[in-house]
């Protein structure tokens, strides 16, 4: 089997309301970070795991974005856009030692000719003191999956942006251990996804692949029935018959299925949310 040298490094989820969305998740027993601004128009709340988070996002109220442009990928028009058709899965990240090389990389296979896109904002500890994160991105797009673009993300200080004290979620959450897309025919975007994992897909359940990533993470593909598919991504936790009670102690509706308990993309913004022991990713 061949893994890829990449992990998951994040999933960004697009929401209208930010608050209401961090409120939810919350709920859901996660630890959800103050709110922060770019100055291309996005908003955005974070949810910080051991080597991988969620970025719950939005557009700012009177946000100058950015368009694309030949070469250029504009992350806040992407969201805009997204938005405009519905909330949900907007964007899935793997992480990157040398963002350059791999947008060069994705321009040699097609997939990607953007140019590597840098940015840099002011950050907080946990005891108030500000500090500095910076990253580079390089984007990748398959044209045959339009609600959702794909990127790897280098930090430059991941000492200032990691910390323990924001990994710490009442629900036991450790880290995202995989996003699902479903698409009508996933063979269609194994040449894209290979290219962009840096690994090949295995069969993996009814006509679906997987494409396995450091750490353990997996990038699935599974036979949907609409052209834009549904999407879901596993998150490994402590206890997930603990997250279980968690959840119908505040009436939100859940499936369970073996020691895995889901819910669903109707009470998540539009993507559903696995959450499933350690080690079962």
């Amino acid at each position: 089997m061949t893994f890829s040298h990449r992990r998951i490094d994040h999933l960004v989820l697009a929401v209208h309301d930010l608050d209401r969305a961090a409120a939810v998740y919350e709920g859901l027993g996660f630890q959800v970070g103050a709110r922060n601004r770019h100055p291309w128009g996005t908003e955005n709340r974070l949810i910080q795991f051991r080597s991988s988070f969620l970025e719950l996002i939005t557009i700012g109220d009177g946000a100058r974005i950015p368009p694309h442009a030949p070469g250029r990928f504009s992350f806040g028009a992407f969201v805009r856009d997204r938005l405009e058709r519905r909330e949900g899965l907007a964007m899935v990240v793997l992480d990157s030692t040398d963002a350059p090389a791999d947008a060069a990389a994705f321009a040699r296979t097609g997939i990607g000719r953007f140019e590597p896109f840098h940015f840099e904002r002011k950050g907080r500890r946990p005891d108030g003191r500000e500090t500095v994160v910076a990253f580079s991105l390089a984007f990748a797009l398959d044209p045959r999956l339009p609600d959702t673009a794909f990127f790897v993300c280098q930090q430059h200080h991941p000492e200032n942006f990691w910390n323990p004290a924001f990994q710490q979620h009442p629900n036991g959450a450790l880290d995202v251990g995989s996003v699902t897309l479903e698409v009508p025919d996933p063979s269609e975007h194994a040449d894209f996804l290979a290219g962009f994992t840096g690994s090949v897909g295995r069969p993996g359940g009814e006509r679906g692949l997987v494409f396995p990533l450091r750490g353990g993470g997996r990038l699935i593909v599974a036979s949907g029935a609409g052209a834009s598919g549904g999407t879901s991504y596993r998150v490994a936790t402590a206890d997930p018959a603990d997250v279980a009670e968690r959840l119908r102690r505040r009436n939100m509706p859940l499936r369970t299925d073996g020691d895995a308990v889901t819910v669903g993309p109707a009470e998540a913004f539009g993507v559903a949310i696995q959450f499933g022991t350690a080690g079962t990713r």
